[in-house]
């Protein structure tokens, strides 16, 4: 898997989708440099180790009318924003529809909890 691959599934993104997405990408890059991006059922995750999917962190995957960000441990991640929407499992994670949803400083933060936990 190459970077490309998920430049290449962003960039077919309609384009107020593709600008959420190019703007949480970096912040995901930045926050957890450790990781290896892959498409994993057909959309861009981040995983900790050298094989796709062994330890899964992060999620984008656009639909429609939002792209969604999402965390594999997100349950377990504290988040006094509120905006974490716990799903199956143990992942929670936030739809973006516009482009100012996109807090840097609060993904980056969810970020970081969520390796932690990977790491502990």
């Amino acid at each position: 898997m190459t970077a490309s691959e998920i430049t290449s599934y962003m960039d077919n993104l309609d384009g107020p989708l593709r600008e959420i997405a190019e703007k949480v990408r970096p912040v995901i890059d930045c926050a957890i440099p450790e990781a290896s991006g892959a498409l994993w059922h057909g959309h861009p995750t981040w995983s900790l180790g050298d094989r796709p999917g062994r330890t899964p962190v992060c999620l984008l995957k656009g639909y429609t009318t939002y792209i969604t960000f999402g965390l594999w441990r997100g349950q377990d991640v504290a988040d006094p924003s509120g905006r974490l929407v716990a799903g199956s499992r143990r992942m929670a994670s936030v739809k973006l529809s516009r482009v100012d949803e996109v807090d840097p400083a609060l993904f980056t933060e969810w970020l970081r909890l969520a390796v932690a936990l990977e790491t502990s």
